[in-house]
């Protein structure tokens, strides 16, 4: 029910032939400009602020330009840059190829979502920077956030750079850019008497020993996408395998997006040609086309993010799609304590439609469960009548569409003192889809984060249904701690559960446990030892999971609702079920994968106890 920030979304496409090979196979010099495209549109729900895209020529005559780019902000982003990529300027009739701009054998693409609170087309990728050498041009854009800019940040001024940006995407564009700089310069000693220096060079870049050397201070999450001026092209994901990629190749062409169903589609191939990037692993294209992997980082602690299981990747997804429905089919029990077992006088449904596949497999689970009741009470009954047989079986598990979701409303438009007014009317609910007073009704949901449209519409629009009691079930566990790897979920007081713990520790006189984890959190920050340990934990540590989901009731249940209202949330252990593979739930427990992690969740409480909103 609620809509916050996340990764943004990558694409590069990398041309294996000549161009006229695709003109005389396809019939157009599009082909590897419409892939971006479609990779960039199945994509669209991961970006909306902006997008960009970059393409560079494989083989172009000195003189002319081989690098081109196109940006821009807002969310129909992607219409106006293509709208200017397939522009072909003839200045005269017998035009070449060469001389289309977005006619070339690299393209790479990006959807941006802020995190940073940084705005506008300065932070949009690709970021580009150039040199009078081709291979020394380098192009980036990615999906990461770094735990540790500042320190990078000064390291490099210290080497006397200067940055027009406080930026972690121009950060990594410059580290990079200074080893690959490095790089060309001394192949440029080492062949510049020699014929062909710009193919010389190309052909002996070591992109992985530049990426080896770039990365060694880096903390936080990350896919970074590069290429250089020579049409090298790389891509390489963080260690603990926090941020995904995926990649497809056959012989004309290498595909690579943030997810596996994207390719999918736009390639029309089967999910086991779509491999994903191995975490600490580079995916490496060279000029003449021969691909490579190179380990550049050893993975360890491995925890690719849950969240991108739960919320933010397509549910196409084979696995996600089975991910999704078993953490619906999980919430059985706690669904049958909270309804009391009256399922003759439930109603289910969901909000909104990213919960769809979950509220599947919470169907599934109760159907399973009252056949088991239907044959249990057939065996038990003697001499059981048509009647009482046909009663039996008639009995069904009832669902029903409650909410439709106004697209067309905007509350962003009015003043905030209004906004909480207009928010009630987001959604538009189906008049007798229940029967008042008699039925209750369960409305499951994939995360209850900060629970503001929770408690400014959803609960309020569905109580005028006048239901016996309404059940909030969330398919993810409780969101207690913040995310410093994507997601714009940073400051504490944002989170319900975080609020909850707090009220319970003031209400039972233990405001001492949060000055004395404020005290361990403010000298851990200064402390100059590499393990930092999260005291946060210390906030929740009096509390059972009940007690938490009982008061984060109290405080999202609007004071004008009379019905009966129970939220109930998946167990950690019922994420890591549904989830083998993906064990990133720092969200939830905690748990870090980097230094930088419980660094940043030390200064986000201290920040929230000093009353300072960073």
């Amino acid at each position: 029910m609620e809509y916050f920030k996340h990764e943004c979304g990558i694409a590069l496409v990398r041309l294996l032939k000549p161009i006229e090979y695709y003109i005389e196979k396809y019939n157009t010099w599009k082909y590897g400009l419409n892939k971006l495209y479609l990779l960039l549109e199945k994509q669209h729900n991961r970006g909306q602020e902006g997008a960009g895209i970059g393409c560079i020529k494989i083989s172009v005559n000195p003189g002319m330009e081989y690098i081109f780019r196109e940006r821009a902000t807002g969310s129909n982003a992607i219409k106006k840059i293509f709208n200017n990529a397939y522009k072909v300027h003839k200045k005269k009739s017998n035009f070449s190829y060469e001389e289309i701009p977005f006619c070339g054998g690299l393209y790479m693409g990006h959807l941006r979502y802020s995190t940073t609170g940084r705005f506008g087309i300065s932070y949009i990728h690709p970021f580009l920077k150039r040199s009078n050498l081709r291979s020394g041009s380098l192009m980036l854009c990615g999906n990461f956030n770094l735990t540790n800019v500042d320190e990078i940040f000064e390291d490099l001024i210290a080497k006397g750079q200067h940055l027009h940006l406080y930026s972690d995407t121009l950060i990594i564009l410059e580290t990079i850019w200074n080893y690959l700089d490095y790089e060309v310069k001394v192949l440029y000693e080492q062949f510049k008497f020699e014929k062909e220096i710009n193919k010389k060079i190309a052909e002996n870049i070591n992109l992985g020993d530049v990426l080896r050397n770039s990365v060694k201070k880096w903390d936080g999450g990350y896919i970074v996408c590069g290429a250089t001026g020579n049409t090298d092209m790389f891509v390489f994901r963080d260690p603990q395998g926090i941020r995904s990629a995926f990649y497809y190749q056959n012989e004309e062409i290498v595909a690579v997006a943030s997810e596996r169903p994207v390719i999918q589609t736009v390639m029309n191939v089967k999910s086991d040609k779509v491999q994903e990037l191995l975490p600490g692993q580079a995916f490496i294209v060279k000029c003449n086309g021969q691909i490579c992997f190179e380990q550049i980082q050893k993975s360890s602690n491995i925890q690719s993010c849950s969240f991108e299981r739960i919320y933010f990747s397509r549910g196409s997804d084979k696995d996600i799609y089975q991910e999704r429905k078993m953490l619906g089919r999980l919430l059985l029990n706690p669904i049958l304590r909270a309804i009391d077992n009256d399922l003759e006088n439930t109603v289910f449904s969901f909000i909104p439609n990213t919960a769809e596949i979950a509220f599947y497999g919470m169907m599934e689970s109760f159907d399973i469960y009252l056949n088991k009741k239907k044959k249990q009470l057939i065996k038990n009954s003697k001499n059981i009548t048509d009647e009482d047989l046909n009663k039996i079986l008639s009995v069904k598990i009832r669902q029903e569409k409650v909410a439709i979701k106004d697209i067309k409303l905007r509350t962003f438009i009015t003043e905030d003192n209004n906004r909480d007014n207009l928010a009630a009317h987001v959604y538009d609910i189906t008049y007798g889809s229940i029967r008042p007073k008699q039925d209750n009704l369960v409305i499951i949901d994939d995360s209850i984060v900060r629970g503001t449209t929770l408690k400014q519409s959803i609960i309020k629009i569905l109580d005028r249904l006048e239901p016996k009691k309404i059940v909030i079930v969330s398919s993810s566990p409780q969101v207690r701690y913040p995310d410093c790897y994507g997601i714009d979920m940073s400051q504490m007081n944002d989170f319900v559960a975080f609020r909850a713990a707090i009220a319970l520790l003031k209400e039972q006189g233990m405001q001492h446990v949060i000055d004395e984890t404020y005290q361990k959190c403010k000298k851990q920050l200064f402390s100059t030892e590499n393990q930092v340990i999260n005291f946060v934990k210390d906030i929740y540590r009096s509390f059972s999971y009940e007690d938490l989901a009982s008061k984060i009731t109290k405080i999202l249940k609007p004071k004008d609702v009379n019905t009966d209202v129970i939220i109930v949330y998946q167990t950690l252990d019922g994420l890591h079920q549904a989830c083998p593979n993906h064990k990133g739930d720092w969200y939830f427990s905690g748990n870090y994968p980097t230094l930088g992690g419980n660094k940043f969740v030390l200064r986000s409480f201290v920040n929230y106890y000093e009353k300072k909103e960073k």
